[in-house]
Order: C-alpha cells, then structure tokens, then sequence
C-alpha cells in the first residue's frame, strides 16, 4: 500500500496488526533509502515507527488531537504518514521539507521544535487552552528519556500533573539521548523497564479476577490499594511522576502494536494527566544502527546495504582539532576538565573522556547545569572547557551572565557550530551568539580562522588568560595557513592575542575589509575579485571580537574610502554593529538578515544572503562606483 493512500483515505484506521506489521517494515526501509542518501536523523527515527503508527491509528489530529515531538528529530514516521513521503528526496536541503515539525509544512506538526525538552511545556498550555475554550481531545507529548534530563521538562511536569486535564506524556524510553545517557533518571528509568515482576503480577491477576463472577469486579476495586503498596515495594519507590499527579501507564514494547494499542486506548479514556513508560530501541530493525545508535544519530550520506558512511572529505573537523587539542593541554595541566551535554561524541571530546575519565563530566540535556556547574569548578580552581554548540549554549543565557560573567570566573566556553550549520535549519543556526555574548561584561570572545590559531587560542585560555572566554568556530574541516599560499600569517601568541592581524595594508585603499573568524576566506576571495576589478583591498583579520583591537582597525580605517565588515552572525547586535559604535564612521556590514535562517547548505545559504564573495564584491564596486 501507497503511503500516501494511507495518509489521505484513513486507511491506517483499519488496517489490522499484520498489515501494520508490513507497514513499518516498509517505513523502515524508506527510511533506511533516503536517509542514505540526503543523511539525517535515522536511529532515533527507526526507534519509533510502531509507536508513531499507533499514535495516529489511536488519535485523530484531524480533529481535536495534538502531537508534540519534543526535539522533533523523531518525526519522519510522522511526516510520511502525514503525506510527505514524497518529499523525502528533499529532506533537509535548501527548500525542501525539514527534518524538524513545522507548522508551516503541515497542521498536524503542532508545534515547532528542534530543541530539547520543551514539549511538556507547550503540550500544557495547548490542552488548557482547549479545557478553556471547551474543545475535546487528546494533547500528547511525545519525549524521549535523553530529553527528560533537562530541567524545562521537570519544570513543566512538576506544573502540569496536578493542573492540566486530557494530557498525555509519552516517555519514549531507548536509553540515549544522542550518546548514551547519564545520572539518576537514567537510574530510575532503569528500574522502572526492569519491572517486569510487578507488571506480570498486575496483567495476571487483572486477568484472574475479570473471569470470576459477581465477586471479580468489587473485589478488583478492593485491590487498588493493595496493587499500589505492591508496586512501591517492587519497583523500590513510588514513580516520580505518579508524586508529580500523573496516572503512570507501563512500560510496555514500544514495538508490539497490541501492548501501544492497549495502552494509548486506555489512556483516551482518563481524564486526569497520563504518563506512559514506552521502552525502544534507537536505531530499531538496521543493524548498523543499533550497533552505532551515536553514529546513525545525525548522520550523513552512508552505503545502505553495509552503513559504511561515505565520506567526501577526509580532512580533520574543527570538533577533532578541539578534541585533539584538549588531549594535549590535559596531558600538561592537571587543572584542566572538560564538560558536554550530552555530546561528547559531537563535540569531539571522546578521545579525552577515554583518556582521561576523571576529569571528563557529560551533565545531560542540561545547558544551565552545565554552565553554572563549571563555575564551580572555577571557584575551586579548576579550568574547566565547556564544549556545546552555539544554538544550545543560548539555553544557557542566565547563568553565563549571573553566575559566571559577573563573577569574573575563568571558564572557556568552546562554541561548536557557530555560523550557519545547514541542514538542521532555523531552530539549529549558530549566527546569534556574538550578539548575545558581547554584552556580557568580563567576556573575552574568539573566533579564530585557521587550525594554528584555534590550538593557539585554545592554549593561551586555559593557561594564561582569566575570566569567561568563548572561542566560537564552525561546523565542518578546519583551514590551515597552508590553504592560503599568498598571504603571509602572523604567529598567535600570548602577547599579541588581542591584536587584529593586519594581512595587507596600504598607505591609501578603496576598501578595508574586516572578517570575522572563517569569514576570512571569503574576504580573501572578495579581495582577489576586487583586485580583478582594478580596486585596492587592505585586509584585517579580527579574530579577537571582544576586546575590539580599535587602534588597529581605526588606522587602517583612516586609510579607505569605506570599510566593511564580514561575520556569519546576524547583524543585529553583530561584529559589523558594535565597531561601527566604537569607530564613529559608516560601515557596510555584510552579516545574516534578521530573520530565521532556513536550512541549506553554508554555500547556498551565503547566496541568499549576499555573503558569497562574488555577491559582496559586487554589491562593492556599486558603492564605489
């Protein structure tokens, strides 16, 4: 059967067990296909096709049903039984369908995400604005256990079991989150899938009791206390989310369509918050997957019939070179600790967890945490790294701010995948954090350019600097000054880590250009086209974003007719904006549009937004022409 057939004509409502059975092995083997091909989020997805195929046999989102994806990253199931199969060949790329829900692509993708632990959040207020309009249906969020270690979710749970009528909470349970994961509710997860003792004992007696007459129903009603004192000794405490106020349902397969069915009809049936246990398999019925569950996360273009992931470039990543960098620091400065969440694997700090286990601490899903836990660290004078991606480090605004900048404490923000970072799109996009760090007081910022620079600054934070230091670089291989064999590079050391590299300076120019960290490639391209066009270009590297070198840059600003500036930030609160303030003359500032930044690659992103070389010259021979 055509999956669109099933999305359009209902006919997923009357499919039986077996037929549905066949429906997601063929899910499975879409998935697999596509993903090979225009890579994504493939493990997580494999893990829940049943559990997506019930929810949508069970509910009705035509109706007054809602789903939350927390994260969203889950969501393809949902998507092709939604009528979007045949846009997969688009999937993640520029114009084509996100690998995130969105609203704008569908309805029934209720509310956006493609951050962690916020569907609790949004699936509360969603069903107590339907209990205020009077409207029925079901509000379900669906959270995998990797996601309920960030706080926003307790928060939310915390609120909504005793408030919120006609919620259910799905805890999509595989036991990762993108690597494999951490602390106590990890811990009590654990217990909760291990007991089995209880459950059987509950189904067994449930089911004794139904076959006796007369005496089987009261006496059923009889047991509830008893079943409840049974399930605290057996479980070893009463669940955390029946203290919170939620009706906790399982754990049941989250691949046996009779035990989902089972569950998801019954909790229709209550009024009063549902939490439902579903246990999964990350990266379910493709053996690579399972095996590597952290590789098949977010992966790229691999062979299907082996998982051999192909690989069109084999030069080293800016995430190794931080790892391999942090390798050598450990290996001299017994201070130094590293800090993820959740994300070693993505972070490049694998290598450094398994030499060094006691100084390497992944928190979870828990940015805030991460944050204000590294400051301790600092008080007790510890150097501690924290590596995150920029989008995620936003997470974490106030405790950068209170319990850290104000302070003064020396901690090193490593800010992975700053700048566009493709596929994943607008709720991924890392072009806000020089807006949102420059104005925190005692901030050093970096953005380096080249492979040297970045080991070199990496260095001179951790053992020569003091106070809050973020050094920001990109997703994708490192430059070298190899790459460039027509400009000379000064060496970065300690004494002149604050000063702008001038790489070409006249006594008089038609332009300055000033880049910002791997914008310095595309300003050297735009100087060779500006040449070509019969201009003269000085070129300054502005790798250190706060403090502003401005003696530097306004002497080589005394010497242009104009000057521009190149960041991968937005221009809102952008480099381009504060040395404009500080320089008390009109610059060109070619930075990201104060819009959301939609998905595409680095390349097709920076011709939409005038940021390619060939765009910025030319819009420059008009200003001085």
């Amino acid at each position: 059967m055509l999956f669109s057939e099933i999305s359009n004509t209902g006919e997923l409502k009357k499919m039986n067990i077996e037929q549905l059975q066949k429906l997601a092995s063929s899910i499975r083997s879409f998935l697999i296909e596509k993903v090979s091909k225009t890579g994504g989020h493939l493990s997580s997805n494999l893990g829940v096709v049943e559990l997506t195929i019930a929810l949508h046999k069970v509910f009705d989102l035509d109706q007054n049903d809602d789903i939350i994806w927390d994260v969203g990253h889950q969501s393809y199931t949902h998507k092709i039984l939604t009528g979007r199969a045949n846009k997969f060949d688009m999937l993640r790329k520029y114009d084509g369908i996100s690998g995130f829900p969105k609203t704008s692509e569908d309805k029934r993708d209720t509310f956006n995400t493609g951050h962690s632990s916020t569907s609790i959040s949004a699936a509360s207020g969603i069903a107590k604005a339907k209990e205020l309009k009077g409207i029925s249906g079901k509000t379900i969020a669906v959270i995998g256990d990797g996601a309920m270690t960030g706080g926003m979710a307790f928060e939310a749970l915390n609120y909504s079991g005793h408030t919120t009528k006609n919620l259910i909470i799905i805890l999509n349970d595989n036991d990762m989150s993108i690597s494999k994961n951490v602390g106590g509710i990890s811990k009590a997860l654990k217990r909760l899938r291990n007991a089995n003792r209880y459950l059987k004992f509950k189904q067994d007696v449930k089911l004794a009791l139904d076959n006796i007459p007369v005496v089987g129903t009261p006496t059923k009603k009889g047991l509830t206390k008893f079943k409840s004192d049974l399930k605290k000794i057996v479980i070893n405490g009463d669940s955390v989310f029946e203290s919170m106020g939620f009706t906790y349902m399982g754990p049941v397969d989250g691949h046996n369509f009779e035990e989902l069915f089972t569950i998801l009809e019954h909790s229709k049936t209550v009024e009063e918050p549902v939490f439902i246990h579903v246990h999964t398999k990350k990266g379910k019925g493709y053996l690579p997957a399972e095996n590597q569950p952290e590789l098949f996360h977010g992966v790229g273009c691999f062979e299907p019939s082996t998982g051999r992931i192909i690989c069109n470039n084999d030069r080293i990543t800016w995430s190794e070179c931080f790892g391999n960098t942090m390798c050598k620091l450990a290996e001299k400065n017994k201070d130094l600790v590293a800090i993820t969440a959740a994300m070693p694997f993505s972070t490049g700090l694998v290598e450094f967890s398994q030499k060094y286990p006691q100084r390497f601490f992944d928190v979870g899903i828990a940015e805030q945490h991460a944050v204000t836990f590294s400051a301790g660290f600092t008080r007790a004078g510890i150097v501690p790294v924290f590596a995150v991606y920029s989008t995620f480090l936003q997470r974490a605004y106030d405790q950068i701010l209170h319990d850290v900048s104000l302070q003064n404490l020396h901690m090193i923000f490593a800010i992975d995948r700053s700048g566009p970072v493709g596929a994943d799109g607008e709720t991924h996009q890392g072009v806000y954090d020089i807006s949102y760090l420059s104005p925190m007081p005692n901030m050093t910022i970096f953005s380096p350019a080249l492979a040297e620079d970045f080991e070199a600054i990496l260095n001179i934070s951790v053992n020569d600097l003091n106070g809050p230091v973020a050094i920001r670089y990109p997703r994708g291989s490192i430059l070298y000054r190899s790459d460039f064999s027509n400009v000379s590079f000064p060496k970065l050391e300690y004494r002149n880590c604050f000063k702008a590299k001038v790489l070409e300076t006249y006594n008089t120019v038609d332009v300055l250009i000033v880049s910002v960290g791997v914008m310095l490639k595309n300003a050297i391209e735009t100087k060779k086209l500006l040449n070509d066009m019969g201009f003269s270009v000085s070129l300054v590297d502005a790798f250190c974003i706060k403090p502003i070198d401005i003696s530097t840059i306004r002497r080589e600003s005394n010497k242009a007719k104009i000057v521009v500036t190149i960041e991968n930030n937005v221009i809102i609160g952008g480099f381009g904006e504060i040395l404009q303030s500080q320089l008390d003359r009109s610059i060109v500032k070619f930075a990201y549009k104060d819009e959301p930044i939609p998905q595409g690659s680095v390349k097709e992103l920076e011709e939409k937004y005038g940021l390619s070389p060939q765009s910025i010259a030319d819009k420059i021979k008009k200003l001085l022409r």
